[in-house]
């Protein structure tokens, strides 16, 4: 009996055992040797003779990382903004109990089975104004309709704000519609007794009261946009030009196309050091909040 005991207290430390040690090897190992090579003079293959700061130094000159990182906060301001409000806008109305809520409920979720690589595709062709939306308009005789995002430099990251927030927004409902199931009716049914509109209900009462939905939903958003590279290189391979550069497209080419896997390395620090920078307050705001409501 005591062998069995024995055997039942670590059987949990055998089955997580393996994936515990994959983990630290293949993640945190890796992170650990991306931060070396960026302190390198790493070009087609690693060197690791240490070289400081330099690389980021470089990085930091290089015209080309601003302009992704500007690229970036356009990107995740309006694709996180959007897919919020449409999500929760998308939520409120199927909380309703309205016909057919399982038909429309998969129609919004359908996007988000797709790959950004088939959405960006997708998003190319309906954008292009030699294929898609502006030459239907021309064929329906509205011939002075133009679009053309996809070939404009200073429009061009905001159709990956479109195909994003299509994707995405569907998800986003999904996770308000469930923290909108869980709050309990008789709050609800205590505030219009006391003559509260559905919207004020809403907006005093149940939004305020699923703030760990928006912050899975935030962290979730704000992971997708940072590390986007397929559905950008899908819709616009990040031009013209480099006007819809992004981080991961300018980390994926100076390591892999460009021979400077130290700039690379330097570059996927920089965006690790961003996920954690939206990742730690976001943690704290949820916590302090928390022990708060104790």
């Amino acid at each position: 009996m005591s062998i069995s005991k024995h055997f039942d207290r670590w059987i949990p430390q055998l089955v997580l055992g393996p994936t515990l040690l994959a983990s630290l090897v293949f993640v945190y190992g890796f992170i650990f040797l991306t931060g070396y090579l960026s302190m390198t003079e790493s070009r087609m293959m690693p060197n690791f003779e240490f070289a400081g700061l330099t690389q980021y130094h470089t990085l930091f000159e290089n015209e080309r990382w601003w302009t992704s990182l500007t690229n970036l906060g356009i990107f995740g301001v309006l694709f996180i903004g959007l897919s919020i409000a449409i999500g929760l806008f998308l939520a409120i109305l199927l909380d309703q109990k309205i016909r057919g809520e399982g038909f429309l409920r998969a129609i919004y979720l359908y996007p988000m089975a797709l790959s950004f690589i088939v959405t960006g595709t997708a998003w190319k062709w309906m954008l292009n104004p030699s294929l898609g939306l502006e030459k239907v308009m021309h064929d329906l005789g509205w011939t002075s309709f133009t679009f053309d995002w996809l070939v404009n430099s200073d429009m061009s990251i905001y159709t990956v704000v479109i195909a994003g927030v299509w994707q995405s927004s569907g998800f986003v409902m999904a996770l308000f519609l469930a923290g909108l199931r869980g709050i309990d009716d008789e709050v609800i049914k205590a505030a219009q007794i006391d003559g509260a509109s559905l919207p004020t209900i809403y907006w005093k009462i149940i939004i305020p009261a699923m703030r760990p939905v928006f912050f899975s939903v935030i962290l979730i958003l704000s992971h997708i946009a940072i590390k986007s590279f397929d559905l950008v290189i899908a819709l616009t391979s990040g031009g013209p030009g480099n006007s819809s550069d992004v981080p991961a497209i300018f980390m994926y080419q100076f390591s892999f196309t460009r021979g400077q896997l130290g700039l690379g390395s330097a570059s996927a620090m920089m965006m690790l050091a961003t996920i954690v920078a939206v990742l730690v307050p976001l943690m704290y705001l949820e916590t302090r909040s928390a022990k708060a409501m104790r």
